[in-house]
């Protein structure tokens, strides 16, 4: 059975970045991945949370928030308008938070935070993995500016990340960056966040119903990080066509 868009099995929804996007804050995308749409945002604050101050290291952190009218069938409260955020929501900006940390040096990065915003304005399945991979590149325009305002005196960037889901379909297929209607229905539905040389950040996944063989997921890693590679390599071009060059935040390899 094909897939709802006619992508191969094995080929991500097509992303389109524009960098920039918003103009107030330090770094800025607007992501789109198929159907699903993130404005992404860094803003750089000059003080750490009080945990951090005086140990001469940064933070970096994350806030997500779906808009009302993300869904297409309905408009939803926004987290904050009396509810509290939901555990949905909270999970998916400390894996965001998480994730992104774990590109950047703490101690390089100095006495200063990072917030990063995903701000999910259409939904089609996948708005953790295109929040994780549009608050890279906010994160790296950040960065960018900060080395051109002389602040950093150093690279900070460990290496780039991303992020893309993974499914197996009722037909026994394994399928990658999953729409809304492939992940609803998937028997397997994994989400993965690793580097562009092939490390692993996190990975989330659950077997719907029964359990599954080792190989599966192994088979399912493999194919996310070739998805993930890709889509480095897109945001490597992305940012050198707004003029920032990766390897100059990049520390050596080690």
């Amino acid at each position: 059975m094909p897939r709802p868009d006619a992508r191969a099995f094995d080929a991500p929804r097509p992303v389109e970045m524009i960098l920039g996007f918003h103009r107030m804050s330090e770094g800025s995308v607007l992501y789109r991945a198929g159907s699903t749409v993130v404005l992404c945002t860094a803003s750089v604050d000059p003080k750490v949370p009080p945990f951090l101050e005086g140990k001469g290291k940064g933070w970096v952190t994350a806030e997500y928030q779906m808009h009302p009218r993300s869904n297409p069938d309905k408009r939803e409260s926004r987290d904050g308008r009396g509810k509290a955020p939901s555990g949905r929501t909270q999970e998916i900006q400390r894996l965001v938070g998480r994730s992104l940390r774990a590109a950047v040096d703490l101690v390089a990065l100095g006495e200063r935070q990072i917030s990063i915003d995903c701000d999910v304005l259409e939904a089609d399945g996948g708005t953790r993995t295109a929040s994780v991979t549009g608050g890279f590149v906010a994160l790296a325009l950040a960065l960018a500016k900060l080395k051109e305002k002389g602040v950093l005196t150093r690279p900070v960037l460990r290496e780039s990340i991303a992020a893309i889901s993974c499914g197996i379909l009722a037909n026994e297929e394994l399928a990658l960056d999953l729409v809304y209607k492939e992940d609803s229905k998937a028997e397997v539905d994994l989400n993965v966040v690793a580097t562009a040389s092939g490390k692993i950040i996190e990975i989330q996944g659950t077997a719907e119903g029964a359990p599954v063989a080792r190989a599966q997921i192994d088979r399912m890693v493999d194919l996310s990080l070739a998805g993930i590679k890709l889509l480095t390599e897109l945001q490597e071009a992305a940012l050198a066509r707004a003029g920032v060059e990766l390897a100059s935040l990049r520390m050596p390899a080690t």
